[in-house]
Order: structure tokens, then C-alpha cells, then sequence
């Protein structure tokens, strides 16, 4: 019989990234990835230009849109995605779960 030393076999993926020390890292990463293709999508549907988006949302420049729209830039503000949702006529609803 031969024995297993991997100490992952069995443990799920979280706990993987837990105990590598990037599990909020990589929740963070993932979650932006979603708002980013949400807004994206809901520009495409609805037919808004960034240029428009960064009207809307009383933006000085196109860059910060760029910033909020990169699936990598995790640095964006609670105030930011308000913004966002409201310009394109949604709501921002977050939730602990």
C-alpha cells in the first residue's frame, strides 16, 4: 500500500488557500472579478459608453472608471460601487453570508 505525505489530500480548496495565507486575497480577488464583468455586462446591455459611465458618475477622468472596471484592481470603495449602481440604475446590495 502506498501512503499519501500530501497533507491537501481531503481538505477543500479553502482550506488550501487558508492555510497558504490568501484566502481573503484571492475572496477579494474573486469578488472583483465578478462586480467588474456585472458592470461591464450592464454597460454592453444597456448600451453606455465609459466615457458616458464616467458622466454619470461624476468622475473627473476615464482612468478611475479603467481602475473600477479591472477584474485585477481590488482597491475600490464602497462609495465607488454606490456610485456605479446608481449610474447605471442599479443597486448595490452586499451581504455577510
Amino acid at each position: 500500500m502506498i501512503k499519501n505525505n500530501n497533507k491537501h489530500v481531503g481538505s477543500s480548496f479553502d482550506d488550501f488557500l487558508k492555510t497558504e495565507g490568501i484566502f481573503e486575497e484571492s475572496q477579494a480577488a474573486a469578488a472583483k472579478r465578478v462586480i467588474a464583468f456585472q458592470i461591464e455586462e450592464t454597460m454592453r446591455k444597456k448600451k453606455i459608453t465609459k466615457k458616458e459611465l464616467t458622466e454619470r458618475m461624476h468622475m473627473k477622468s476615464r482612468m478611475q472608471l479603467d481602475r473600477l472596471l479591472d477584474p485585477e484592481n481590488c482597491s475600490v470603495t464602497l462609495l465607488t460601487l454606490e456610485k456605479a449602481a446608481n449610474a447605471l440604475g442599479k443597486r448595490l446590495k452586499i451581504q455577510l453570508v
